[in-house]
């Protein structure tokens, strides 16, 4: 079990990238966001984002346990599981670019931990390691949305 559990958590290897383990081992959030985008609600997208989220909590915490050390940086099931929030609201037919930039907002958020982002980042445990990305992901949901309305609406 602790196999599959740090399996996981490293994102099948991607987090211990020598370079960016953190962007590497979102890419694989990126066909689950897609999937996400594929859902014929906003109810199910919801849902199923908060399921990746909470799940990605004994992922991490477990992990952490395993590997040793406070939120180790090979630990990537926090940033991959929370990708998808930042399309909740696009659908099947909305233009790719909004993934792409969903991905690009997200690791913004994550890697300068803007306030109240930082301030989480003392909680202890899986709740701590996830934490922060989901609330990285909620701004960058945000900001998503925002740049989409400005490019397709004008404004």
């Amino acid at each position: 079990m602790k196999k599959i559990i740090k399996a996981l958590a490293v994102g099948f290897g991607l987090g211990n990238s020598p370079v960016m383990p953190g962007t590497v081992g979102t890419l694989l959030g990126l066909p689950l966001a897609w999937g996400i985008m594929q859902l014929p609600s906003i109810w199910c997208q919801i849902g199923t984002c908060l399921i990746l989220t909470v799940v990605a909590i004994p992922i991490c915490g477990k992990a952490e346990k395993i590997i040793g050390g406070k939120d180790p940086g090979c630990i990537v099931a926090d940033e991959y599981l929370t990708l998808p929030i930042v399309v909740i609201g696009f659908f099947a037919g909305a233009p790719l670019w909004v993934l792409v930039s969903g991905f690009i907002l997200h690791r913004i958020f994550d890697i300068t931990k803007p306030p109240p982002i930082k301030q989480l980042q003392d909680i202890h445990g899986g709740f701590g390691i996830v934490i922060d990305d989901f609330l990285a992901a909620l701004i960058a949901l945000g900001l998503n949305h925002l740049i989409y309305a400005l490019l397709t609406n004008g404004g």
